[in-house]
């Protein structure tokens, strides 16, 4: 679905913090509050808004969805400060979302988002693999989501799910 340049506008904000009235978002859209309520109930019965807060399934938006990719790196800890340090480097990059120090096989997991596949590959051969500490990669791309902070993606919520019982 292709969207206009108001309706993404409210899509953004609402992502960003889904507690702005709706006065609010209408006077930083410039428009009225009728319309940026008709906007959030249609961006809602299209379940392109999937939940609050605003979870936005921007596959469904033509054009404006993302490449998501998770990344396992293996770092040389400092000494003395352990995986702090090259922690704060790899966070400060604003293509991550989220990084995580973990156990196993790889010390850190990150979370990135770019345009296409190779910003992403960009993103890992210039930036991530030539900070001394890091050692090796492994990139894994989200192909699909199907669950994310608990929201099922894709599923119809109008269906009847009750189990047929017969004698």
């Amino acid at each position: 679905m292709r969207l206009s340049g108001e309706e993404l506008e409210v899509l953004s904000i609402l992502e960003e913090n889904h507690r702005i009235p709706v006065q609010d978002i209408a006077l930083m859209v410039n428009s009225s509050v009728e319309d940026v309520s008709a906007i959030i109930k249609k961006l809602e019965d299209e379940k392109i808004i999937v939940s609050y807060p605003a979870l936005i399934d921007w596959s469904k938006v033509a054009g404006e969805e993302n490449i998501v990719a998770m990344i396992d790196v293996k770092v040389t800890p400092k000494r003395g400060v352990g995986f702090d340090e090259v922690a704060e480097r790899i966070y400060r990059f604003p293509e991550v979302t989220s990084l995580y120090l973990m156990s196993g096989a790889y010390d850190l997991s990150i979370t990135i988002e770019g345009k296409t596949m190779s910003e992403i590959a960009r993103f890992v051969s210039e930036k991530l693999s030539t900070i001394d500490n890091v050692i090796s990669t492994t990139t894994h791309f989200m192909l699909k989501k199907y669950k994310h902070d608990g929201v099922i993606f894709g599923e119809n919520n109008d269906r009847d799910r009750r189990m047929v019982v017969s004698p």
